[in-house]
């Protein structure tokens, strides 16, 4: 660093290395002092403080002086990645424009092309902060570019990966297709790379975010004030592509975005965290840079000056405050909390939201809205005054103008709301228009008010106009935000519903006003709310309400039943004059048809969005219309709280409203925290929640206090308490409009489009036919003794009643999704049928290969189907319970992946050899393609309904067996491709798994901290152990690196899911931050470790990938240790407590060894001690156990680091102690095995409690006093002291030859009540076992008990301690086993608790019969002992409980290990398996060449000679099970017992020996065709003669045992099924062996002379042999005749039969 600074030129430079190399030599001689002190007291904790400080110390000086090389270094590689992914994201666009014309797939080839333009739209920055960071390797701007721009790619890249794989399985050209998958798999691992470099390179510069966004903004400033130059100058032009309308969308949409981030730096600033502080920074500087731009743009294209250098005042003005709030942030994290910093924040806040505004409204157009509103405020202050001049004209005057100037503003509404669509010449036009008709129309009610009688009229009508007042500008602001940013969520919304309220207030001033005969003004209010509700039907590609779709059938069922009755009402009080019920009635009728409207409208756009070929809208984290809407609704009811005029019904309904908004905004906060993983937005979630709710509390209260007592004074704080509920609302609205949080709406398609077709028409004719049906009831009314009106009202009404029932059929047709599952079924069910025809034809092996492609390109093809079925479940199961518009979408692509899934197994199958292995593939297709099934099935009774809570039940059942179908068909392939050296998919998955990190808030925790370390810890070092195991695999045999690289993948799967958690819950968030880096960079190394190992699959022999490899293993390893050092660090005493744990466990299994070489007699002492020699250290090591023991009890509630170095301490003192134990043992000599492994036993113990304390320390720590696992530790104390105590007794009687069999015996009855204590615990066992372990367990309680009966009758020392050794193990072994037995899956309950039962009372009664001993032995008595027989009669009688027991968890399948005829069957089954696999062999196999060559290569004669050992263990199983039956006959009496006369009951057995003898000679016989056949003394005729003998005889020999045996017997059925295998495996074995004869004699190569004489000759001799051979035949005939002729005499009556 010196020689550095010397050659450095800037001496600025020059200083900083000079310091920073003086820093790091005193950093290294503090440390270095600090060593020494600690070496010299090591028990000292002062001295190892002071030495971790200087470590750390060290630690920070190394990296402040290595800081700049780490820098260069990490952005190096940061490039590097950048490049890669760049250039893997351009090939992947590349594959994915050549797979687009054969992608089947409509809906999932629109997605790739939308991710791949988003991706496009990014690779340009990507490349371009790529090469500003090389062409300016010190400037830290451009490095910081390049770091935004990396973060930036991240998840548009992994959406396109994502729906890259999903393309794949629908794509049908097999080269694209492996094209696209190949780049989809480059992309992920590149992108994998960048995100960590990213990470890494933004920990190194991310501190210098917030000052390079300074920079920014400074020089967007000055750029700003260049272009006012050049205006002034007249030298401003646009730029190419810049029109006006473009530049004022851009700066519209941007105002938006710069908003939001603000309110984002605010809260980060204000929570002092710095690296989403400088991210906001970074956020706002971008926005501001497109904000600048567009200011620039719309400047520049317009063609008033004045108006262009306003625009650039106000951008330079926001550009200004930015900097100036941005500096205020920076202050603000400085001191964080400090109350002056926080105000001064907020105040240059508002002050940039004002110039932000005022950008906005330099936009032309928006000035004309502007002007418009004023002028609108302007006129409202007419009724402002005190007392209304008189009225000059009559009433039908000032009736008829009100009505007409009504209408005209009505109508100017509607064309304000039009005009937002076009130009922004069209708004100021029409805003315009709208504030003239809005003067006239206040000028007519303010002359209707004159007309008033009474203070109280006029006041009503004053506040109606007010209203009016309100809700006109309210339309101008929605028509003005809408044109400002027309892609904004819901303006279009907002703007229908400000029409709609202006129509609604217009109507309740004319109901108020006009007396026109009655039901006249009722019928106008209706036709002008069915004139605003009519533009909901034009265009429904926006949500309108948050109905769901079952709501809108609802909704629309009610609509209709109540307009049904209105109109018949409408029509029954028109006949009868009852004209105010007449007006009621039109009133409900026109309500009713808004909701039909508005729930057709609606309907018809979960119908379009729901159709497959419609891109499905993406949910964002919060909903925007819905935050939008309630702000809205809340603003609205504070309106009417404090409204004068509002009566106490509306403020309680006001009060109502208000409660439900902001308690779903609450709800809506509270579920967006748990989602996002940006800390600062989860918090400021959580702050908004909390304002919003406090504020609204307080609302509350003072409505109360204005429900009690309508005062002015109580109505003003109630006034006073909306302000800071709408304030925390819009700042909360604000904050959820961040484009990060938005979800990307729906596309509809022409399809789509086309399916609303039916709703929209039936609905649109409703309004239509209504509205001419109120025109003419209204008439009506005047005049009701007009029929022919009343005809024409007729028809209407029936126009209206048909339009309705048609409009309920389209929308019930149109249910989403029902027609896609029904299609789906379908296709699913061909799929199956697929299947099974390829499984008969691989029974009956005419399975045809598929030639066309290779068996691993359709490996990879099957996995990616499987894995992309996989990633459906959850979404299908999703859209199943609630979402009915996703629900088409997610089964139609289900669906489109059962075909490429079908064509790629049946392809696997076809090309895989081993015949178990096709049929696994095939049926573990078609168990995936049936759960499929029923998963459809399930999902179409859903459809979708939150309501149809019945139903969810079996969808959730049916996704879970659909996900363990996946998981099934994933190992297979994965086991698969790993032996072939494919890793391809593993890679994949540990790619995923990585991703899987970073994803969003992992799911509410399960468990704690400590829990997930644990297995964290546990997988982590599986993952190391293997990579050891990879290391020495690749030397020894590397075909076995495929099995250990898909266990690391595994493993690093499970690893990467509790990392994830355990990061979550870390304290504090650094740690947990770690944890996740950590795991990540593991990821990097296994996903190298396995590709290493693929490699060398495939070149077992390359030394350099053999290299390469060990290198790997051990960066894994090294990796590991990471993980492990990151999880220490957030939780140092629970990580040193499952250190001390592992390293119990081991000296426990060390301990295990050392008895079996105690009792083989092995064990001596090295030289010539005695016991005496160690005595002395034994009682001093336990009693320091003792004391660490105490230290752990109370570590647990104490601090990390003490429980640290108690659970140390006490894994050390357990070494030393197990050593001295063991050296003590020794010394006793291997004359006496069984005193050593009484004092060996005795140590097991202590180290098995020390085992259990060190669990339950772990599980208590830092738990309060009364938590569960307290009182375990508790008891885990006891049971380590009771221990220690035992063992100490031990030592000291090991000597006394008098008592040391008495200790013994009580240290076995401890040991036996603990493990008993162990068996009755509800803890599950971590594997299962069979019954028959079970039952062979029992056998040694039998032992045991007549050794214990033996023991107490002698009472010698020696006899008890035998026993004592024994009944530890015996008892151990029973209980295990009878556990694991029990709580098979299985067992059912019943049975399970039947045999904990019977383990218990065995146990207890055996603790009887010792305890019994113990007695004897103290003071023996005859008496005594002869109770020793009862106490042994209980232990029996209960070990024959639990054998029944056991025998009744096996049920029907029940088998006695020991039966000939469950033998028998084996060894037939074996035989079967024996000869398939010669068969297979012999297939393979070519014909040789050269006959008299012995190729002794072959392993083929082992399989044959395997094949007849099975046979003929299988005959002589079948003799002893044969006799077995012959006993079973006698005691029946269907046999005598002795048939020396009776020829049949003779014949039966005699038939029996002759089948054996008969099986025994077929067997040697083909024994000896194999050998000869392959040695090529012999032809495959022979083989396939005996193999047919072999049959044959078998097949006798069933028949044999059949003759007297019960043919239904269960023994029998299976004796006959397992010869039936025999004969079909030796069947197979003759077609292989002839197939083999046939090619040979198509083989056989004829040299045809071709001289004339010679060709003669060689026709002769041909002839010759023939004819000789043809003899020869005959005569082997008659011989075969003659042999069979002669045994025929000697064969049992029933074989004749048979043969016969």
């Amino acid at each position: 660093m010196r020689s550095d600074a010397e050659a450095e030129i800037d001496m600025e430079n020059s200083k900083k290395l000079l310091a920073a190399a003086k820093l790091l030599a005193d950093s290294t001689a503090r440390m270095v002092e600090a060593a020494k002190g600690a070496a010299a007291n090591p028990e000292n904790e002062d001295q190892q403080q002071r030495l971790r400080e200087a470590a750390e110390g060290l630690r920070v000086a190394t990296n402040a002086a290595a800081q700049n090389a780490i820098k260069k270094k990490i952005v190096n590689r940061l490039e590097i990645a950048a490049k890669q992914a760049a250039a893997a994201a351009t090939q992947t666009i590349a594959a994915s424009q050549n797979a687009a014309v054969s992608n089947k797939n409509t809906a999932a080839h629109q997605q790739l092309v939308q991710s791949c333009k988003n991706v496009a739209d990014h690779i340009p920055q990507l490349v371009q902060g790529v090469r500003g960071s090389q062409a300016q390797a010190e400037d830290l701007s451009a490095q910081l570019a390049l770091i935004n721009s990396s973060q930036n790619f991240l998840q548009p890249g992994s959406k396109m990966v994502a729906s890259a794989k999903a393309a794949v399985p629908t794509v049908t050209d097999q080269a694209a297709a492996m094209q696209l998958s190949q780049c989809a798999k480059n992309l992920a691992t590149s992108l994998a790379e960048l995100r960590t470099a990213s990470q890494k390179a933004h920990e190194a510069c991310g501190p210098m975010e917030i000052d390079s966004a300074l920079n920014t903004v400074q020089t967007l400033k000055n750029e700003l004030q260049d272009a006012k130059m050049a205006a002034v100058d007249g030298q401003l032009k646009p730029l190419p592509g810049e029109t006006l309308e473009k530049c004022a969308q851009d700066l519209g949409s941007t105002s938006k975005a710069v908003g939001s981030s603000m309110a984002q730096l605010l809260t980060c600033a204000a929570q002092g965290n710095e690296h989403y502080t400088g991210v906001a920074a970074r956020e706002t500087a971008q926005a501001l840079k497109t904000l600048a731009q567009a200011a620039r743009g719309v400047a520049a294209s317009t063609t008033d000056p004045v108006a262009a250098h306003a625009m650039l005042d106000s951008a330079r003005d926001v550009m200004e405050g930015s900097a100036m709030l941005i500096q205020e942030a920076k202050q603000a994290l400085a001191a964080p909390g400090d109350a002056d910093s926080q105000q001064r924040l907020a105040q240059v806040a508002k002050a940039v939201s004002h110039s932000l505004n005022n950008c906005v409204n330099c936009l032309p157009g928006q000035k004309d809205v502007d002007v418009a509103l004023k002028s609108i405020g302007e006129s409202s202050k007419k009724l402002l005054v005190d007392s209304l001049p008189p009225s000059s004209k009559s009433f039908q005057e000032a009736q008829s103008e009100l009505n007409q100037a009504a209408a005209d503003l009505n109508q100017s509404a509607g064309e304000v709301v039009h005009a937002t669509r076009g130009q922004s010449g069209e708004l100021a036009a029409a805003s315009g228009k709208f504030s003239d008709d809005f003067d006239e129309f206040l000028d007519a009610g303010i002359e209707m008010a004159g007309q008033a009688q009474t203070k109280e009229d006029q006041i009503q009508v004053i506040g109606n106009l007010k209203s009016i007042s309100m809700a006109s500008s309210k339309l101008l602001l929605a028509a003005k935000s809408l044109s400002v940013d027309p892609g904004a969520p819901n303006a279009k919304n907002l703007l229908a519903a400000a029409a709609r309220a202006v129509t609604e207030s217009i109507n309740q001033l004319i109901t108020l006003c006009t007396q026109q005969a009655p039901g006249q003004k009722e019928c106008d209010n209706a036709l002008r709310e069915l004139e605003t509700v009519k533009g909901m039907l034009d265009n429904p590609n926006e949500p309108v309400s948050d109905l769901s779709y079952f709501d809108c059938i609802e909704g629309v069922m009610e609509n209709s039943k109540v307009l049904g009755e209105s109109m018949a009402g409408i029509s029954q009080n028109a006949k009868t004059g009852d004209l105010l019920v007449f007006g009621e009635c039109v009133g409900v009728a026109s309500k009713a048809l808004c909701g039909l409207t508005e729930a057709a409208a609606q309907a018809a756009y979960l119908v379009g969005i729901s159709d497959p070929n419609s891109q499905a809208g993406q949910q964002g984290l919060v909903d925007p219309i819905q935050f939008a809407r309630a702000n809205q609704a809340i603003q609205m009811a504070c309106q009417n709280l404090v409204d004068p005029a509002s009566s106490p019904s509306q403020v309680l309904s006001a009060a109502t409203i208000v409660a439900k908004h902001t308690s779903a905004l609450c709800n809506a906060c509270r579920i967006a925290s748990s989602k996002t993983a940006n800390p600062v937005a989860k918090r400021h979630f959580v702050q908004s929640a909390k304002e919003v709710a406090n504020s609204t509390a307080n609302l509350v209260k003072t409505i109360k206090a204005l429900d009690g007592d309508f005062s002015e004074e109580n109505r003003n704080k109630c006034r006073i308490a909306t302000a800071p509920l709408i304030e925390a609302v819009e700042n909360l609205t604000a904050f959820a409009s961040n484009p990060e949080f938005v979800s990307i709406p729906a596309q509809i398609s022409t399809e789509g489009s086309r399916a609303q077709e039916p709703i929209l028409v039936s609905a649109k004719t409703m309004l239509e036919s209504s509205s001419l049906l109120i025109k003419t009831a209204r008439s009506l009314a005047i005049n009701p003794k007009d029929p022919p009106t009343w005809s024409v009202l007729a028809g209407h009404s029936h126009t209206v009643s048909d339009s309705i029932k048609s409009l309920i059929t389209s929308i019930r047709d149109k249910a989403p999704g029902q027609r896609e599952c029904d299609f789906s079924i379908d296709g699913i069910n061909r799929c199956i049928r697929d299947i099974e025809q390829a499984s008969l034809a691989a029974v009956s092996q005419s399975l045809a290969t598929r030639d066309d492609i290779s068996v691993e390109a359709l490996q990879e093809q099957l996995t990616s189907v499987v894995q992309e079925i996989g990633h459906l479940i959850d979404p299908i199961a999703t859209a199943a319970r609630g979402e009915a518009a996703q629900l088409g979408h997610k089964v139609t692509q289900l669906a489109s992946y059962f075909e490429p899934l079908v064509l790629a197994a049946v392809g696997v199958a076809s090309k895989t050899l081993d015949h178990q292995q096709q049929m696994t593939v095939l049926d573990q297709s078609k168990t995936l393609a049936e759960s499929a099934l029923q998963m459809l099935y399930a999902a179409k009774e859903g459809g979708g309904n939150p309501k149809a809570s019945h139903t969810h039940d079996a969808i959730t059942e049916a996704a879970q067996l659909m996900k363990e179908a996946v998981d099934d068909i994933m190992v297979t392939l994965n086991e698969a491709a790993s032996e072939v050296g494919m890793v391809g998919g593993m890679v994949d998955s540990i790619a995923e798994a990585m991703s899987k990190l970073d994803e969003g808030t992992p799911p509410d925790p399960k468990g704690t901290f400590v829990d997930y370390q644990t297995t964290v810890v546990k997988y982590s070092k599986s993952i190391a152990v293997t990579a050891q195991e990879m290391m020495t695999k690749s030397v020894t045999n590397p075909e076995e690196l495929g099995g250990l690289a898909s266990q690391m993948t595994n493993d690093y799967g499970h690893l990467a899911l509790q990392g994830r958690m355990a990061a979550a819950t870390a304290e504090p968030e650094e740690i947990g931050f770690q944890i996740r880096t950590r795991v990540q960079e593991l990821g990097h190394g296994c996903i190298y470790l396995v590709q290493k190992a693929g490699a060398l699959q495939i070149c077992p022999t390359d030394s350099y990938t053999k290299r390469e490899l060990i290198e790997c293993a051990r960066a894994v390893t090294e990796k590991v240790s990471l993980v492990l050092s990151a999880l220490q660090a957030g939780n140092k005493g629970t990580q040193a407590c499952i250190t001390a744990a592992s390293a119990v466990s081991g000296i426990i299994a060390d301990l295990d060894t050392t008895i079996m070489f105690a009792t083989a007699g092995t064990l001596n002492a090295e030289n010539n001690e005695s016991f005496a020699d160690h005595r002395e250290n034994i009682l001093k090591t336990a009693k320091a156990l003792v004391e660490d023991t105490k230290l752990l009890v109370s570590g647990a509630a104490s601090s990390q680091d003490k429980l640290a170095q108690a659970a140390q301490s006490s894994a050390n003192t357990i070494t030393q102690l197990a050593e001295v134990v063991k050296l003590g043992a020794a010394s006793l000599g291997s004359d006496d095995p069984e005193t050593q492994v009484v004092l060996i036993n005795a140590i097991k113990d202590v180290a098995k409690a020390l085992s259990d304390l060190i669990g339950a320390t772990k599980g208590a720590a830092s738990k309060p006093a009364d938590d569960p696992s307290m009182y375990q530790l508790k008891g885990a104390a006891k049971v380590m002291v009771t221990n220690v105590t035992s063992l100490l007794k031990t030592v000291k009687a090991v000597e006394d030859e008098a008592t040391r069999g008495t200790r013994a015996l009580e240290a076995t009855i401890e040991y036996i009540k603990q493990e008993l204590t162990v068996f009755q615990s509800s803890e599950v066992p971590e594997k299962t076992s069979s019954p028959e372990e079970s039952i062979r367990m029992t056998k040694g309680i039998t032992m045991a008990t007549a050794k214990a009966v033996a023991a107490g009758n002698s009472c010698r020392q020696e006899d008890v301690i035998a026993t004592a050794n024994l009944s530890r193990k015996a008892v151990a072994d029973m209980l295990t086993a009878c556990k694991q037995a029990s709580y098979h899956p299985d067992v059912s309950e019943e049975v399970r608790d039947r045999a904990l039962r019977f383990g218990t009372e065995c146990t207890l009664g055996y603790l009887e019969l010792l305890e019994h001993v113990l007695l004897i032995l103290q003071k023996p008595t005859p008496e005594l002992k002869h109770q020793l027989a009862s106490f042994s009669k209980r232990v029996a009688g209960a070990v024959t409980e639990l054998i029944q027991s056991a025998e009744a968890m096996k049920g029907a399948e029940w088998v006695d290990p020991e039966d000939p005829t469950v033998i028998a069957e084996t060894e037939l089954l074996g035989a079967a398996a024996s000869i398939e696999a010669a068969a297979k062999k012999l297939e393979q196999l070519k014909p040789r060449a050269k006959p008299k060559q012995a190729d002794e290569t072959l392993d083929f004669e082992e399989q044959i000679l395997e094949a007849a050992k099975s046979i003929a263990a299988a005959t002589s199983a079948l003799v002893k099970s044969a006799s077995a039956a012959q006993r079973e006959l006698v005691a029946q009496g269907k046999v005598g017992a002795i048939p020396a006369n009776a020829a049949d009951d003779g014949q039966w057995s005699q038939g029996l020996i002759s089948a054996a003898r008969m099986v025994a000679a077929a067997t040697s016989n083909l024994c000896e065709a194999a050998n000869a056949s392959v040695q090529g003394h012999a032809s495959e005729e022979k083989l396939i003669s005996s193999a047919k003998q072999v049959a044959a005889s078998t097949a006798q020999l069933l028949v044999a045992c059949k003759v007297k045996a019960d043919h239904d017997s269960e023994a029998m059925r299976r004796l006959q099924a397992a010869g039936n295998a025999v004969k079909r495996a030796s069947d197979n074995l003759v077609r292989a062996a002839q197939k083999a004869a046939f090619g040979k004699a198509e083989d056989d190569d004829v040299v045809v002379k071709t001289k004339f004489v010679g060709g003669i000759a060689q026709i002769i001799a041909a002839q010759e042999e023939m004819l000789k051979k043809e003899r020869e035949l005959e005569e082997a005939r008659k011989k075969l005749a003659q042999i069979r002729q002669q045994q025929y005499k000697f064969l049992p009556s029933e074989l004749r039969e048979d043969e016969g």
